[in-house]
């Protein structure tokens, strides 16, 4: 195990890659030494470390910007509540942990260079503005092209692993989200630019593209569903209105078979503030985005961060993604299912703060059918989207606005 004590000091700061990309050998070598280097502040974003859930020590204060993966488990969890887009200015700025970097990257080139493989997304702008980087080469991390490689003399000190990348939790869509997956493809033309999450609904809505045409992909991030468009001839990116003809993301989060294969797609990793800038999807006028809510409220206001009270999501990139899409591109679309256990997730008001504004929402999709809201006024959306809640939830719907 590395000794982390010459590169963490007491009171340091300490930021690492999320995902698939996650540098699991130093993040446990920090918690197993935590006691010892003093307290630390960190940050990381999706996690599936189920030790971070398990073991925290109290003497590391964990941030993230936002509750996603096994960080919805922890209670000691502080969530900073911003867009994605903002994460490169707050590193620069020194609002977020940043005197020492943890990262995964690939074996060196034959320059002696390093990739960030799968994970480019806000580490590759973090690590301009971080002194001491430590870094997990991994033999199985594939090189990516899109960011320019990290010197490997740029890293104080580097564990060696071949291990297989983490992969995404998988679970088969349900009837419901097949449901809302039609939908959504209805919504969606041929040509069109997608942004889309991951997940099994994501995943289902890009299973049901596979009639359309040259689409392009501009995401945070990518799954096997992309591939399996690309491999169809469906993904093209041959009507982008920049990048012609290559998906562009930030990571990629899926099967070892996705990241195998990445060297055949026509994909490149580019970091947040080149995936999430509004001065690049502003140049995207085809550009559809497709987010998901934990609840809508009768104007079309999203809420996509907590759940009664508790953190289970993020703003992340859905406000940058949904305010392009609806502003400078093609259309937004918001899904949801329409029920929550026993709970309608279409309601008078929302539970927990506004994630994405009403303005920034064109559809709301759920199983029961789409809700068209751009041009229209405040009582046509209340009626709109009660006809697409649950039906034994509709009528108490709108009776709370009364």
């Amino acid at each position: 195990m590395i000794d982390l004590s010459p590169y963490v000091r007491p009171g340091s700061g300490v930021w690492w890659s999320q995902a698939s990309a996650e540098p699991t050998p130093l993040v446990h070598a920090l918690l197993d030494q935590a006691d010892a280097l003093g307290p630390v502040r960190a940050f990381c974003g999706l996690s599936w470390d189920e030790r971070l859930t398990r073991q925290l020590p109290e003497s590391v204060t964990l941030s993230s910007y936002g509750a996603l993966g096994e960080l919805r488990r922890l209670d000691r969890l502080d969530v900073v509540p911003c867009h994605y887009s903002a994460l490169p200015r707050l590193f620069a700025e020194g609002a977020l942990p940043s005197d020492v970097g943890f990262v995964q990257v690939s074996p060196p080139d034959a320059d002696g260079r390093c990739s960030l493989g799968v994970g480019v997304d806000y580490i590759a702008d973090a690590l301009e503005h971080t002194p001491v980087l430590l870094a997990e080469v991994n033999r199985r991390m594939p090189a990516t092209t899109g960011t320019p490689r990290i010197p490997l003399s740029r890293f104080a000190a580097v564990v060696e692993t071949d291990r297989p990348l983490a992969e995404a939790p998988a679970r088969a869509a349900d009837d419901v989200e097949l449901a809302i997956a039609r939908h959504v493809a209805e919504l969606v033309e041929d040509g069109d630019t997608l942004q889309l999450g991951v997940g099994s609904l994501p995943t289902a809505v890009l299973d049901a593209l596979a009639g359309h045409q040259d689409l392009g992909v501009h995401s945070g991030m990518i799954s096997d569903g992309v591939l399996r468009l690309v491999e169809k001839g469906v993904v093209t990116g041959a009507r982008k209105e920049i990048d012609r003809g290559l998906v562009v993301t930030g990571a990629a989060l899926g099967s070892t078979e996705l990241y195998d294969r990445l060297s055949e797609l026509p994909v490149e990793f580019r970091p947040a503030s080149y995936t999430h800038a509004p001065h690049v999807l502003a140049r995207l006028g085809s550009f559809v985005s497709v987010n998901s809510a934990i609840e809508v409220d009768l104007t079309g206001q999203v809420g996509a961060e907590q759940r009664r009270g508790v953190h289970i999501g993020a703003i992340g990139g859905q406000v940058d993604f949904s305010r392009a899409a609806a502003l400078t591109g093609a259309r937004s679309i918001i899904t949801v299912r329409a029920r929550s256990r026993q709970h309608s997730t279409i309601v008078p008001r929302l539970d927990g703060p506004v994630t994405t504004g009403r303005s920034d929402v064109d559809h709301v999709v759920t199983e029961y059918g789409v809700a068209h809201l751009r041009g229209c006024d405040l009582t046509e959306r209340a009626r709109r989207l009660a006809a697409i809640a649950a039906p034994e939830f509709r009528e108490d719907v709108l009776e709370g606005t009364k």
